[in-house]
């Protein structure tokens, strides 16, 4: 790739597969170099750290950790790093608590090759990037009062947590999955039954259908 590329893309996916589909992508746009590729957040950090970016594609379900909390990171110590959320989970689960981590879009991995490159483009140029069928979700909640809903008084972990176990995951499947212990998930899935005033897994995973948080 030339030196000339004007945007220097990081990467970031647990998935190799993933991360040589967005390269390959790439390569027939010679404004973009891939100047690096991590397959969790800790090497997203260090990468980040060693080259010279402008934007990081990134995975919002790492195996290490969220990627929200490698974002919020990224950003702090980064902030001129543009950060492009790339997932296979429903925008609407996601896409505002990376926005509002930092985030300057969120692309649903669904999306066209023309969508991806148009969505790094945007980025790069300093503007916001969101899907059309977000843009249309987020105009119909415009006038419908979410603050009172028990799901957004969770942390970033806690939700994450709380999605996987209304998908049927067990503990130790969300332990191994997220490389953490047993004892900490536990300890989320207690809190997330105490801050949402629920008292099983079964009622957590009626109000996560009720409330379309999983399909």
């Amino acid at each position: 790739m030339a030196e000339s590329a004007s945007i220097k893309l990081i990467i970031v996916d647990s998935h190799p597969v993933v991360r040589a589909g967005i390269r390959f992508l790439t390569a027939s746009d010679s404004s973009i170099q891939v100047v690096g590729e991590a397959n969790n957040g800790l090497e997203a950090i260090k990468l980040a750290r060693q080259v010279q970016a402008t934007l990081m594609l990134i995975e919002i379900a790492l195996n290490d950790r969220n990627g929200v909390d490698v974002l919020k990171q990224i950003k702090r110590e980064f902030p001129h790093i543009g950060i492009l959320v790339f997932s296979s989970h429903r925008e609407d689960q996601y896409a505002i608590r990376s926005l509002k981590a930092g985030a300057a879009g969120f692309l649903n991995k669904a999306s066209s090759e023309f969508e991806i490159l148009h969505a790094i483009h945007q980025v790069s140029s300093g503007l916001k990037f969101i899907s059309p069928e977000l843009a249309q979700e987020m105009a119909n909640n415009l006038n419908q009062e979410h603050e009172g809903e028990p799901h957004k008084t969770l942390s970033d972990r806690e939700y994450q947590t709380m999605i996987m176990i209304a998908s049927g995951k067990s503990v130790s499947d969300i332990a191994k999955e997220l490389s953490l212990s047993v004892k900490t998930i536990s300890e989320y899935r207690s809190r997330i039954l105490i801050k949402m005033r629920l008292r099983h897994n079964a009622e957590l995973t009626h109000y996560a259908i009720k409330n379309q948080l999983v399909e």
